[in-house]
């Protein structure tokens, strides 16, 4: 079985073989800066209570947490965009494993702040069977403890590779979250919690999936 972080890992490398040096110190910068402010070590934890949320889906429909929490455990993923490809090969890694998911009695969901549009014309080219959720301006990333505002000079490098996040997330706010993984049991309780500074770095879908195991053996 290929490792998820080995595929981002290859990611990695051929953009070190691709771009200027001078670019890619924009954004490492940009990680440094993250991983400074804290920010990992003061997401929402295992043992807390996932704050209630109601977000759109692809299609506009209305998705609430507590309806998914009454249909079983759920694993939540927060992305930043499907401009992203780290974000892509990991929701690709989860689809592969979605069937073993559904078959322990558990859901999944995507969320991130680009727009129900946006959303849609991942889900259609990837072929993704989960939710996957609009989160604008990234309100309920705030309350898990995962928004930051992306500072000017990365917006700016963002602009020039035709990222342009204020079309993509339908707003000015320039917030993304933290890539993060999180597992909730049936009563909302945070099961499992993983956020990295450093976007190219994701958990294993197995260590949260042993998580929900624990919780909810099949």
């Amino acid at each position: 079985m290929t490792l998820l972080q080995d595929q981002l890992d290859e990611i990695t490398a051929n953009t070190r073989k691709l771009v200027q040096p001078e670019r890619l110190a924009v954004g490492e910068r940009a990680v440094e800066e993250l991983f400074l402010s804290g920010m990992e070590q003061r997401i929402l934890p295992v043992g807390a209570q996932a704050p209630e949320f109601a977000l759109q889906d692809a299609s506009g429909k209305l998705v609430r947490l507590a309806d998914l929490l009454a249909l079983g455990p759920l694993v939540l993923k927060f992305f930043r965009g499907r401009w992203c490809p780290y974000c892509i090969t990991e929701l690709e890694a989860w689809n592969s494993l979605y069937e073993r998911l559904r078959a322990s009695g558990a859901l999944l969901v995507a969320v991130s702040p680009q727009t129900p549009r946006q959303s849609d014309f991942m889900v259609g080219q990837h072929k993704i069977p989960f939710p996957v959720l609009t989160d604008a301006g990234c309100a309920v990333a705030e309350q898990f403890g995962l928004a930051y505002t992306v500072p000017d000079y990365l917006q700016d490098y963002y602009r020039s590779i035709l990222v342009n996040l204020p079309f993509i997330n339908g707003d000015q706010s320039r917030r993304l979250p933290l890539p993060a993984t999180y597992v909730l049991g049936s009563d909302g309780k945070v099961l499992f919690a993983e956020a990295h500074a450093d976007f190219r770095v994701r958990p294993e879908p197995e260590e949260a999936l042993a998580a929900l195991s624990a919780h909810n053996p099949f």
